[in-house]
This record gives C-alpha cells, sequence and structure tokens, in this order.
C-alpha cells in the first residue's frame, strides 16, 4: 500500500481510472456528472456557501454555533435542520451520516430507510445521503438558508464525497488519520491515507473549475483527553495533504480539555503553526479557519449541569475567539438528542458567544507558558514525521504511527501504538502521564513530568494509571480534575 500513497497532486488520468471503480460501488454513484454539479455549484446563492461564510467569520471576529443533526429520511432531515435553523439559531448546520454509510454497509443503510418509512421514525442514527442520492441532497440543500457540512466518520467515504459534493454540500469533514484511528479498528493507515487523497484531488477538481469546497479535518480525534500537540500534529498533517490536492479553504479543529490558558492556547496555536506550515509548503493562497468542538467526554446525566458545560465550551471559543464551535446538546448522556435538546444547546451557545464577542483572554505568564509548551511539541513531532517520509508527508505519517511517534490516547485502531496515556495536572491541564514514544526532548518530558507530580503531592497519592480514570469520568461527575473522594 505503501506505494499507492501519493508524494503529489494525483495525475487527473490515473485519478478517473479509480473513479469508474468508485462510482461503481452503488447506484447513486450513476447520479454523479461532474460538469453538471459544477454548473449547480455555480448557481448557489452565496449564503449557502460554507466557504464565503467561514470567511466572513474571520473578517468580523466572530464565532458561528454549528450543532450535530442526522435522522434517516429526507424530509424529516429538512424538517430537523429547518427547525435548528430557525428555533435554534444555528449559523450552518451539519447532515451528519449514519453509522451503516460510515462502513460501506449501503445495503444495510437501505434497510434503516426503509424501516424507517414503515416504522413512521429514524431507524438510523444519522442522514444516509449516499443512499438517498444527488437530487435529496440537493433538496437539504435548497430547504435551508445556511451552509450545511457533511460529517461523518468514515475511513473511505470517497462515494459519500463525490455524492454528497454533487449534491450541493460545500464543506465534508474527515481526513485520512481522523477518520480512521479514532473510528475503526482493523483498516490499515495506508489505505485510508490513500482513499483520502482521492478526497481531496475531487475536492481540487472542483477548485479548478472556480468552485471552493471547505474541508474540515477531525480534531477532537477520540474526544478523551487528547493532547493538543496530537491533534494539531494530525490536523496540519491532514491539511497540508488536502493541500497538495488542491484545496483551497481549510477549517482545522480542536476538541475541548476543560481547561481555559491550554483550550485558548490551544487554537491560537493550532491556526499559527498551520500558517506557518502551509506557507512553508508553499499554499499560501489557502485560507484557514478553526473550529472548537464543545466537550467530547461523558457529560452529567442532568440536564441543568449539561447546560453547565456547554457554557463553559461556548466561552472558551469565544475566548479563544475560534471561527466555529460545534456544539452540544443538554442530553448527551442519554443518547440521540431531541430537536428541542440539539436547539436548546445552540441557544445557551449563542446567548454566550454574543456577550463575550468583544472579549479576549488577556496574555499572561500562564497563556504564554501553555502556547510555547504546544508549539515545541508540535514541532518535534511534525519534524520526525517528515523525515520518516523522506519527501512523501503520507507515507511519513503511516510510518510515524507504526514507530509510535504519532499516538492518539484511547483509539480502537490496531495501527495505532498505543502507549501514550494522558492525565490532568493540578489546575485541569491535560499532561502525559507515559509519553509512549513521542519525540520529546528532556525539557518537555520533564515539563509534564513535574506538572503531574505537583497534582500527586496536592491530592497525597503518587501519580498513576487511576489518575486517569478518575479524569476520565470527572466532568461527568461535576469536577474537572478527577479528585480521590
Amino acid at each position: 500500500m505503501e506505494t499507492d500513497l501519493a508524494k503529489e497532486k494525483i495525475d487527473w488520468e490515473q485519478f478517473n481510472q479509480q473513479r469508474q471503480e468508485v462510482l461503481q460501488a452503488w447506484p447513486t454513484g450513476q447520479e454523479v456528472d461532474l460538469d453538471e454539479a459544477v454548473e449547480y455549484h455555480k448557481k448557489l446563492a452565496p449564503y449557502r456557501r460554507f466557504p464565503e461564510l467561514l470567511k466572513s467569520a474571520e473578517e468580523e471576529g466572530r464565532t458561528l454555533a454549528q450543532p450535530r443533526a442526522g435522522v434517516a429520511l429526507v424530509q424529516e432531515q429538512i424538517e430537523l435542520l429547518q427547525y435548528l435553523e430557525k428555533e435554534g439559531e444555528a449559523d450552518c448546520l451539519p447532515t451528519t451520516i449514519d453509522s451503516y454509510t460510515r462502513q460501506n454497509r449501503y445495503s444495510e443503510a437501505q434497510k434503516g430507510i426503509d424501516e424507517s418509512r414503515m416504522e413512521g421514525r429514524s431507524m438510523l442514527n444519522g442522514f444516509p445521503a449516499l443512499n438517498h442520492g444527488v437530487s435529496a441532497c440537493r433538496e437539504v440543500i435548497e430547504s435551508l438558508e445556511v451552509p450545511v457540512q457533511v460529517r461523518h466518520g468514515t475511513p473511505d467515504a470517497r462515494l459519500l464525497a463525490e455524492v454528497t459534493v454533487a449534491g450541493g454540500f460545500t464543506s465534508f469533514e474527515g481526513g485520512g488519520i481522523s477518520y480512521n484511528i479514532p473510528y475503526a479498528k482493523n483498516v490499515p493507515l495506508e489505505r485510508s491515507l490513500a482513499h483520502w487523497q482521492y478526497i481531496d484531488r475531487l475536492i481540487g477538481y472542483y477548485q479548478e473549475q472556480g468552485i471552493t469546497i471547505n474541508r474540515e479535518p477531525f480534531g477532537p480525534l477520540t474526544g478523551t483527553l487528547v493532547p493538543p500537540c496530537i491533534s494539531h500534529s494530525i490536523g496540519i498533517i491532514e491539511s497540508l495533504l488536502a493541500a497538495q490536492q488542491g484545496v483551497k479553504s481549510l477549517t482545522l479543529g480542536y476538541g475541548q480539555c476543560g481547561n481555559l490558558y491550554q483550550d485558548v492556547a490551544a487554537i491560537i496555536t493550532l491556526k499559527e503553526l498551520a500558517r506557518e506550515y502551509l506557507d512553508e509548503y508553499g499554499y499560501k493562497d489557502v485560507e484557514l479557519s478553526t473550529v472548537f468542538h464543545q466537550w467530547m467526554g461523558g457529560f452529567p446525566q442532568d440536564e441543568n449541569k449539561a447546560f453547565g458545560v456547554i457554557g463553559w465550551g461556548a466561552a472558551t471559543a469565544a475566548l479563544a475567539k475560534a471561527t466555529k464551535v460545534i456544539v452540544k446538546t443538554p442530553h448527551e448522556a442519554m443518547g440521540v438528542p431531541t430537536k428541542e435538546a440539539n436547539a436548546a444547546g445552540i441557544k445557551a451557545t449563542r446567548q454566550t458567544l454574543n456577550m463575550l464577542k468583544d472579549q479576549s483572554l488577556p496574555e499572561s505568564a500562564e497563556l504564554q507558558q501553555e502556547k510555547e509548551i504546544i508549539i515545541k511539541e508540535v514541532r518535534m513531532i511534525l519534524d520526525r514525521v517528515i523525515e520518516f517520509g523522506e519527501g512523501n508527508l503520507a507515507l511519513g505519517s503511516a510510518r510515524a504511527f507504526q514507530a509510535g511517534i504519532l499516538d492518539v490516547p484511547f483509539a480502537p485502531s490496531r495501527m495505532n501504538y498505543g502507549k501514550l496515556l494522558p492525565a490532568r495536572d493540578n489546575n485541569g491541564a491535560v499532561r502525559m502521564l507515559d509519553f509512549g514514544n513521542l519525540p520529546f526532548n528532556k525539557e518537555v518530558i520533564d515539563f509534564h513530568k513535574e506538572k503531574i507530580a505537583d497534582r500527586g503531592r496536592k491530592e497525597g497519592r503518587e501519580p498513576s494509571f487511576q489518575m486517569v480514570i478518575d479524569d476520565i469520568y470527572a466532568i461527568g461527575k461535576g469536577m474537572l480534575v478527577g479528585r480521590p473522594r
């Protein structure tokens, strides 16, 4: 598989050969006509275009609020998104794809559609856009007054990208690492990286025709105590790989960890470092924005407490000046939220964003320290990944995971090294209890050891795996640091 990883922009003829096979995987692939799709996009109103919305938000310094949402049937999906647009006051909307589609199990997704029609309610946990096809996607897009993004979790999303982008979606989430390592167990990284090079080449083709489609690597990864340097490194790699194939609009993501200084520093450094690497590789014309994901771990079951978690995430996004915030709901601990609960989360977030629009977190020693350590760590990781690739960043990424230079905590993938172990320090910032094989120098290692040792002294216990367990459940119990009771 290593030989399948392109080190430069994929030749169009070579791409087209693969494309014919991709479009045969399900009947709706035959609905895709690239020339016709380009003409459709040219006629889309500017307010339905994700890149335009992100660009204006960046220029105005405002943070957009976007929920997650997806149900099985077309009309029900339209009604759900219209409700979140009007009642929830969402600035932009998602179409969250169902789990069967994410695993390329299209026949089972079709059964879910049929069962949903019979039962009169959604029997899927998302919208099976690929099964519904190009026309149905356009029906969803044209029913709304704000842009809509495809959000999913698919290692091989080639056909999904073909159908949904032809269907009028103007933003497509994911990447060859971020939609494999946290989501799959046995998918070779070389395979998913190659599949996502295909997707980015497709988006690059639209760009060549004057149609900008936004791409968003999935920042939170497993969403559980992920150190900023890990998500930053992967996001920057996926951004460079996308830009290599011609993508010109990128939104880099980060999942909230809970400590205000660390989270604000993370968003600031994410954009700074991504801009630095994109420019260094010659992609100076790529438009860059950021997305902050509200807490992705366990939520309190009590709705009132859940609103506290949502509000803290909204405040952090606002103070960090993220371009966009992905909103959670007060029903996170109970499963798929109602449309009313989803709208409530957006409204609570919107209120906080409005109140903090003109405020920022003042520069301080704490903020500066967090920025400096993140920058050092990311550069150490990326330097080694680049070295491993010998001129091929995708290949370097695959090799780096094999060696543990890249390592995502709590990931299910067998392609992941799985030795990195995070824990919080005494102030709730995510540090590293076990570094695995990360390529850090003594200065960085000592920094983390001292931070966790300080917590141990405050709590009267030796740093251990029990701290990790305590921290995983802490926010669901109304705490930030999982202190022994």
